[in-house]
């Protein structure tokens, strides 16, 4: 069920309530302390955008293999925006990119009892209808944006929900080396060597091989080797940017909660 509410602090906060259940949707007009991985605030232009959060029960998935839901839900979003003719790529872990911009940031929280999953809570935040971003914002850009057309919000969410109850039924199923085969498919820069920085601030040049099934990322560096490197230990230089260094999943990414 979709419970549409006008203002809240953050609706991955009110998706911890027992009223809630699987598959319910909390969708706020505003969000006073919406919020993305590593601390960073979530903007969103009021009755322009998608600011919601997704109640899951993955309780028959391993807690090792909680990447595969960040997979879910980036394929979900990708799928949503190819049926509205937008080619979109997965930034790993899962933000998503339309022309080198980002149009989504997603939070995904855990919350464990006796080392299972209990509830998961998808924040999610689309750019819809928003033509006019923070000039301080690195690179957002919108559906509108990129294609001219106004949405109709409801519908968008729609279409995602729709998405999403496809590749999450594809995990309860355990067709897992499809999941993880199209999330490959679809990754950012997939192939491509691009410059990458430390968070020393060193920077090197590498490819991106794919990602591990527990979430990390192989880079392929110039002498050949494939390392791997988990959540936060690697950035990504964002192209045409002069050089600007973005985490790879800031506004994205999981963590647990007890």
């Amino acid at each position: 069920m979709i419970y549409r509410i006008e203002k809240t602090t953050s609706t991955n906060d009110d998706a911890r309530e027992a009223k809630y259940v699987h598959g319910d949707v909390i969708w706020a007009e505003q969000q006073t302390a919406g919020r993305g991985q590593r601390g960073h605030k979530w903007d969103s232009a009021t009755g322009d955008n998608l600011t919601f959060s997704t109640v899951l029960a993955p309780t028959f998935l391993p807690v090792d293999e909680q990447f595969l839901l960040s997979e879910v839900v980036a394929l979900a979003l990708t799928e949503t925006f190819a049926r509205h003719g937008i080619e979109a790529k997965i930034k790993w872990t899962n933000d998503i990119y339309a022309d080198d911009r980002k149009i989504v940031g997603v939070l995904i929280e855990h919350m464990l009892s006796s080392e299972r999953f209990e509830r998961t809570i998808v924040g999610t935040g689309i750019n819809v209808n928003q033509t006019e971003f923070d000039p301080l914002l690195p690179n957002p850009v919108s559906m509108r944006q990129l294609t001219g057309m106004r949405y109709d919000r409801e519908a968008v969410l729609e279409v995602y929900l729709d998405c999403l109850t496809h590749y999450y039924g594809m995990l309860h199923s355990g067709d897992k080396q499809t999941i993880q085969r199209l999330y490959r498919e679809r990754m950012y820069h997939i192939d491509e060597e691009h410059t990458y920085a430390l968070p020393s601030g060193e920077r090197f040049r590498a490819t991106i091989r794919g990602v591990r099934p527990s979430g990390e990322l192989r880079l392929e560096h110039a002498d050949g080797t494939i390392r791997e490197y988990a959540f936060k230990e690697v950035e990504f230089v964002l192209p045409g940017r002069d050089g600007m260094v973005q985490p790879m999943s800031a506004g994205g990414g999981s963590r647990n909660r007890r």
